[in-house]
Protein backbone atom coordinates (compact mmCIF):
# COMPACT_ATOMS: atom_id res chain seq x y z
CA UNK A 1 0.00 0.00 0.00
CA UNK A 2 1.42 3.50 -0.84
CA UNK A 3 2.69 5.42 2.26
CA UNK A 4 0.86 7.85 3.70
CA UNK A 5 2.85 10.76 6.04
CA UNK A 6 1.46 13.77 7.84
CA UNK A 7 3.22 17.18 7.62
CA UNK A 8 1.91 19.37 10.89
CA UNK A 9 2.64 23.06 10.91
CA UNK A 10 2.17 25.65 13.83
CA UNK A 11 2.94 27.81 16.47
CA UNK A 12 1.85 28.69 19.95
CA UNK A 13 -1.20 27.30 18.71
CA UNK A 14 -1.38 25.46 22.03
CA UNK A 15 -5.28 23.33 23.24
CA UNK A 16 -5.79 23.71 18.94
CA UNK A 17 -2.42 21.90 18.30
CA UNK A 18 -3.62 19.10 21.08
CA UNK A 19 -6.77 18.65 19.33
CA UNK A 20 -4.82 18.45 15.96
CA UNK A 21 -2.53 15.96 17.12
CA UNK A 22 -5.18 14.03 18.69
CA UNK A 23 -7.07 13.84 15.35
CA UNK A 24 -3.79 12.03 14.52
CA UNK A 25 -4.03 9.18 15.82
CA UNK A 26 -5.24 6.33 12.99
CA UNK A 27 -2.17 8.18 11.02
CA UNK A 28 -0.86 4.67 9.61
CA UNK A 29 2.95 6.30 9.08
CA UNK A 30 4.86 9.20 10.03
CA UNK A 31 4.01 12.42 11.37
CA UNK A 32 6.05 15.28 11.49
CA UNK A 33 5.49 18.44 13.46
CA UNK A 34 7.08 21.91 12.46
CA UNK A 35 7.49 24.55 15.08
CA UNK A 36 8.19 27.97 14.26
CA UNK A 37 9.02 29.08 17.67
CA UNK A 38 6.46 29.23 19.62
CA UNK A 39 6.69 29.69 23.24
CA UNK A 40 4.25 27.76 24.85
CA UNK A 41 4.69 24.03 24.94
CA UNK A 42 3.87 22.95 21.24
CA UNK A 43 6.86 21.51 21.33
CA UNK A 44 6.34 18.73 23.98
CA UNK A 45 2.47 18.59 23.42
CA UNK A 46 4.23 17.06 19.82
CA UNK A 47 6.81 14.32 21.28
CA UNK A 48 4.48 13.76 23.83
CA UNK A 49 1.64 12.56 20.89
CA UNK A 50 5.01 10.52 19.53
CA UNK A 51 5.77 13.17 16.54
CA UNK A 52 8.83 13.43 15.13
CA UNK A 53 9.69 17.65 16.29
CA UNK A 54 11.32 19.65 13.89
CA UNK A 55 11.67 23.07 15.08
CA UNK A 56 13.24 25.88 12.34
CA UNK A 57 15.69 28.26 13.00
CA UNK A 58 14.43 31.32 13.80
CA UNK A 59 17.64 33.85 12.90
CA UNK A 60 15.40 33.39 9.30
CA UNK A 61 12.10 35.03 9.03
CA UNK A 62 9.52 32.00 9.16
CA UNK A 63 7.00 31.62 6.79
CA UNK A 64 4.25 28.89 6.55
CA UNK A 65 5.80 27.35 3.10
CA UNK A 66 9.04 27.15 5.30
CA UNK A 67 7.61 25.01 7.54
CA UNK A 68 6.30 22.55 5.02
CA UNK A 69 9.03 22.10 3.34
CA UNK A 70 11.59 21.62 6.00
CA UNK A 71 8.68 19.32 7.51
CA UNK A 72 8.69 16.81 3.67
CA UNK A 73 12.45 17.39 4.29
CA UNK A 74 12.18 15.70 7.45
CA UNK A 75 10.21 12.31 6.24
CA UNK A 76 13.72 11.88 3.61
CA UNK A 77 11.08 10.50 1.00
CA UNK A 78 13.35 8.92 -1.65
CA UNK A 79 13.41 11.49 -4.87
CA UNK A 80 10.62 9.95 -7.20
CA UNK A 81 8.55 8.35 -4.15
CA UNK A 82 4.71 7.06 -4.86
CA UNK A 83 4.08 8.06 -0.72
CA UNK A 84 1.04 10.63 -0.20
CA UNK A 85 2.00 13.89 2.25
CA UNK A 86 -1.31 15.36 3.98
CA UNK A 87 -0.60 18.61 5.33
CA UNK A 88 -2.44 20.14 8.22
CA UNK A 89 -1.83 23.63 9.78
CA UNK A 90 -1.91 23.29 13.52
CA UNK A 91 -5.21 25.23 14.07
CA UNK A 92 -7.27 22.33 12.09
CA UNK A 93 -8.58 18.94 13.57
CA UNK A 94 -8.54 16.08 10.49
CA UNK A 95 -12.26 14.93 10.19
CA UNK A 96 -12.64 10.83 10.37
CA UNK A 97 -12.65 8.90 7.17
CA UNK A 98 -10.90 11.63 5.02
CA UNK A 99 -7.65 10.07 4.80
CA UNK A 100 -9.09 6.80 3.32
CA UNK A 101 -11.39 9.18 0.83
CA UNK A 102 -8.55 11.39 -0.06
CA UNK A 103 -6.04 8.46 -0.60
CA UNK A 104 -8.60 6.33 -2.40
CA UNK A 105 -9.03 9.26 -4.89
CA UNK A 106 -5.19 9.49 -5.58
CA UNK A 107 -5.22 5.58 -5.96
CA UNK A 108 -7.69 6.03 -8.39
CA UNK A 109 -7.36 9.00 -10.30
CA UNK A 110 -3.90 8.89 -11.69
CA UNK A 111 -3.58 12.57 -13.55
CA UNK A 112 -4.71 13.99 -10.04
CA UNK A 113 -1.55 15.52 -7.92
CA UNK A 114 -3.44 17.08 -5.26
CA UNK A 115 -6.77 16.47 -3.83
CA UNK A 116 -8.43 18.57 -0.95
CA UNK A 117 -11.34 18.48 0.87
CA UNK A 118 -13.89 21.24 2.71
CA UNK A 119 -12.77 22.93 5.85
CA UNK A 120 -15.45 23.43 8.31
CA UNK A 121 -15.04 25.98 11.53
CA UNK A 122 -15.32 24.54 14.77
CA UNK A 123 -16.86 27.53 16.52
CA UNK A 124 -19.06 29.65 14.20
CA UNK A 125 -21.20 30.57 17.03
CA UNK A 126 -18.16 32.93 18.68
CA UNK A 127 -18.49 35.82 16.23
CA UNK A 128 -19.16 37.01 12.74
CA UNK A 129 -15.54 36.76 11.64
CA UNK A 130 -15.72 33.13 12.04
CA UNK A 131 -18.74 32.62 10.56
CA UNK A 132 -18.12 34.18 7.11
CA UNK A 133 -14.99 32.01 7.56
CA UNK A 134 -16.97 29.59 7.36
CA UNK A 135 -18.80 30.01 4.44
CA UNK A 136 -15.56 30.96 2.67
CA UNK A 137 -14.00 27.73 3.22
CA UNK A 138 -16.93 25.87 1.69
CA UNK A 139 -16.09 26.15 -2.27
CA UNK A 140 -17.77 23.87 -4.71
CA UNK A 141 -15.99 20.34 -5.10
CA UNK A 142 -14.67 19.07 -8.26
CA UNK A 143 -11.47 19.85 -10.29
CA UNK A 144 -10.33 23.64 -8.73
CA UNK A 145 -7.49 25.92 -9.78
CA UNK A 146 -6.02 26.56 -5.55
CA UNK A 147 -7.10 25.57 -2.36
CA UNK A 148 -5.60 26.59 1.21
CA UNK A 149 -2.93 24.84 3.29
CA UNK A 150 -4.83 21.77 4.19
CA UNK A 151 -4.11 19.35 1.04
CA UNK A 152 -2.85 15.64 0.47
CA UNK A 153 -0.01 15.69 -2.65
CA UNK A 154 1.99 13.31 -4.52
CA UNK A 155 5.25 13.22 -2.82
CA UNK A 156 7.28 12.81 -6.24
CA UNK A 157 4.95 15.72 -7.60
CA UNK A 158 6.25 18.06 -4.43
CA UNK A 159 9.44 17.03 -5.39
CA UNK A 160 9.26 17.79 -8.99
CA UNK A 161 8.10 21.39 -8.69
CA UNK A 162 10.53 22.33 -5.66
CA UNK A 163 7.85 22.35 -2.66
CA UNK A 164 6.66 25.45 -1.57
CA UNK A 165 8.52 29.35 -2.42
CA UNK A 166 9.29 30.11 1.07
CA UNK A 167 9.64 33.98 0.61
CA UNK A 168 5.68 33.83 -0.10
CA UNK A 169 4.03 34.70 3.27
CA UNK A 170 0.13 34.69 2.46
CA UNK A 171 -0.97 32.59 -0.69
CA UNK A 172 1.83 30.23 -0.43
CA UNK A 173 -0.52 27.56 -0.91
CA UNK A 174 -2.31 29.09 -3.99
CA UNK A 175 1.31 29.80 -5.34
CA UNK A 176 2.07 25.99 -5.06
CA UNK A 177 -1.35 25.18 -6.43
CA UNK A 178 -0.51 27.40 -9.71
CA UNK A 179 2.97 25.49 -10.32
CA UNK A 180 1.00 21.94 -9.64
CA UNK A 181 -1.38 22.66 -12.18
CA UNK A 182 1.55 24.47 -14.88
CA UNK A 183 3.30 21.13 -14.34
CA UNK A 184 0.43 19.33 -16.05
CA UNK A 185 -1.43 17.87 -13.23
CA UNK A 186 -4.63 18.22 -12.06
CA UNK A 187 -6.19 19.46 -8.30
CA UNK A 188 -9.25 18.06 -7.26
CA UNK A 189 -12.10 18.79 -4.37
CA UNK A 190 -13.59 16.28 -2.61
CA UNK A 191 -17.49 16.74 -1.16
CA UNK A 192 -16.69 15.70 2.41
CA UNK A 193 -15.09 17.35 5.37
CA UNK A 194 -11.28 17.16 5.50
CA UNK A 195 -10.61 19.12 8.35
CA UNK A 196 -12.34 21.29 11.59
CA UNK A 197 -10.36 24.82 11.43
CA UNK A 198 -10.40 27.37 14.37
CA UNK A 199 -10.17 30.76 13.01
CA UNK A 200 -10.43 32.27 16.86
CA UNK A 201 -11.39 35.54 15.07
CA UNK A 202 -13.23 37.51 18.02
CA UNK A 203 -12.32 40.93 17.32
CA UNK A 204 -12.09 43.67 14.26
CA UNK A 205 -8.64 44.39 14.37
CA UNK A 206 -8.18 40.08 13.93
CA UNK A 207 -10.53 39.80 10.96
CA UNK A 208 -8.50 43.25 9.41
CA UNK A 209 -4.85 42.48 9.66
CA UNK A 210 -6.73 38.65 8.13
CA UNK A 211 -7.80 40.98 5.26
CA UNK A 212 -4.65 42.81 5.19
CA UNK A 213 -2.78 39.55 4.79
CA UNK A 214 -4.99 38.59 2.23
CA UNK A 215 -4.35 41.99 0.12
CA UNK A 216 -0.91 40.92 0.79
CA UNK A 217 -1.17 37.62 -1.07
CA UNK A 218 -3.13 39.36 -3.90
CA UNK A 219 -0.16 41.20 -4.80
CA UNK A 220 2.88 38.42 -3.96
CA UNK A 221 1.57 35.73 -5.86
CA UNK A 222 0.07 38.23 -8.50
CA UNK A 223 3.58 39.56 -9.07
CA UNK A 224 4.65 36.05 -9.20
CA UNK A 225 2.23 34.69 -11.53
CA UNK A 226 0.37 37.60 -13.38
CA UNK A 227 -2.31 35.80 -14.88
CA UNK A 228 -3.75 34.95 -11.32
CA UNK A 229 -5.59 37.05 -8.56
CA UNK A 230 -6.48 39.14 -11.58
CA UNK A 231 -9.84 40.35 -10.52
CA UNK A 232 -9.19 40.67 -6.85
CA UNK A 233 -6.79 42.82 -7.51
CA UNK A 234 -8.40 44.76 -10.01
CA UNK A 235 -11.49 45.34 -7.37
CA UNK A 236 -9.30 46.18 -4.52
CA UNK A 237 -7.54 49.21 -6.68
CA UNK A 238 -10.84 50.22 -8.08
CA UNK A 239 -12.81 50.04 -4.57
CA UNK A 240 -10.14 50.79 -2.37
CA UNK A 241 -8.14 53.41 -3.82
CA UNK A 242 -9.60 54.94 -7.42
CA UNK A 243 -13.45 55.06 -5.81
CA UNK A 244 -12.49 57.04 -2.95
CA UNK A 245 -9.92 59.19 -4.73
CA UNK A 246 -12.84 59.96 -6.87
CA UNK A 247 -14.97 60.70 -4.07
CA UNK A 248 -12.53 63.57 -2.43
CA UNK A 249 -11.94 65.40 -5.68
CA UNK A 250 -15.88 65.20 -6.27
CA UNK A 251 -16.04 67.54 -3.34
CA UNK A 252 -14.49 70.32 -4.96
CA UNK A 253 -16.09 70.01 -8.44
CA UNK A 254 -20.10 70.41 -7.82
CA UNK A 255 -19.94 66.79 -5.40
CA UNK A 256 -21.96 65.44 -8.33
CA UNK A 257 -18.73 62.44 -8.80
CA UNK A 258 -19.45 62.13 -5.33
CA UNK A 259 -22.50 61.10 -5.22
CA UNK A 260 -21.98 58.59 -7.84
CA UNK A 261 -19.50 56.73 -6.15
CA UNK A 262 -21.59 56.34 -3.37
CA UNK A 263 -24.37 54.86 -5.50
CA UNK A 264 -21.39 52.22 -6.83
CA UNK A 265 -20.75 51.37 -3.02
CA UNK A 266 -24.38 50.91 -2.16
CA UNK A 267 -25.43 49.58 -5.11
CA UNK A 268 -22.10 46.55 -4.61
CA UNK A 269 -22.99 46.64 -1.38
CA UNK A 270 -26.29 45.34 -1.77
CA UNK A 271 -25.49 42.88 -4.62
CA UNK A 272 -23.43 41.35 -2.31
CA UNK A 273 -25.76 41.00 0.27
CA UNK A 274 -28.38 39.31 -2.08
CA UNK A 275 -25.73 37.19 -3.22
CA UNK A 276 -24.89 35.99 0.40
CA UNK A 277 -28.87 35.63 1.02
CA UNK A 278 -28.99 33.03 -2.13
CA UNK A 279 -26.05 31.05 -0.11
CA UNK A 280 -28.03 30.75 2.89
CA UNK A 281 -26.48 32.83 5.35
CA UNK A 282 -28.37 34.17 7.86
CA UNK A 283 -26.53 37.17 8.74
CA UNK A 284 -25.71 38.39 4.90
CA UNK A 285 -25.83 42.07 5.71
CA UNK A 286 -23.64 42.25 8.23
CA UNK A 287 -21.25 40.01 6.34
CA UNK A 288 -21.64 41.92 2.68
CA UNK A 289 -20.42 44.76 5.17
CA UNK A 290 -17.16 43.27 6.12
CA UNK A 291 -16.76 42.09 2.70
CA UNK A 292 -16.78 45.47 1.28
CA UNK A 293 -15.06 46.92 3.76
CA UNK A 294 -12.13 44.24 3.06
CA UNK A 295 -11.15 46.10 -0.13
CA UNK A 296 -9.66 48.69 2.20
CA UNK A 297 -7.38 46.00 4.50
CA UNK A 298 -6.49 44.55 1.02
CA UNK A 299 -5.31 47.18 -0.27
CA UNK A 300 -3.00 48.17 2.36
CA UNK A 301 -2.07 44.77 2.03
CA UNK A 302 -1.22 45.22 -1.41
CA UNK A 303 0.52 48.39 -1.07
CA UNK A 304 2.85 46.55 1.55
CA UNK A 305 3.82 44.08 -0.08
CA UNK A 306 5.12 46.91 -3.18
CA UNK A 307 7.09 48.73 -0.95
CA UNK A 308 8.68 45.69 0.33
CA UNK A 309 9.20 44.39 -3.76
CA UNK A 310 10.92 47.91 -4.64
CA UNK A 311 13.06 48.36 -1.52
CA UNK A 312 13.88 44.26 -1.82
CA UNK A 313 13.02 44.04 2.21
CA UNK A 314 12.31 40.39 3.43
CA UNK A 315 8.28 39.56 3.23
CA UNK A 316 7.54 39.04 6.92
CA UNK A 317 4.57 37.37 8.50
CA UNK A 318 1.57 39.45 8.59
CA UNK A 319 -0.13 37.67 11.58
CA UNK A 320 -3.97 38.13 12.90
CA UNK A 321 -3.62 35.48 16.15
Amino acid sequence: MTGLHIVLIGRNEGPRLVAALASLCDTPDRVVYVDSGSTDDSVAAAKRAGATVVELDMSVPFTAARARNAGFDALNLPQGSGDYVQFIDGDCALAPGWLDAGRHHLDTHPKVGMVTGWRCEIHPEASLYNRLSDWEWHRPAGQIDACGGDMMVRAHLWQEIGGMNPVVIAGEDDDVCIRMRKAGWLLHRLPQQMTRHDAAMLRFGQWWRRAERTGHAFGQVGWLHPEYFTRERQRTWIYGLALPVIFVLGLFVGGWPSVLVLALYVANYLRTAQGLRRDGLTEPFQQACLIFLSKFPNLLGLLRFHFRRLRGAHMTLIEYK
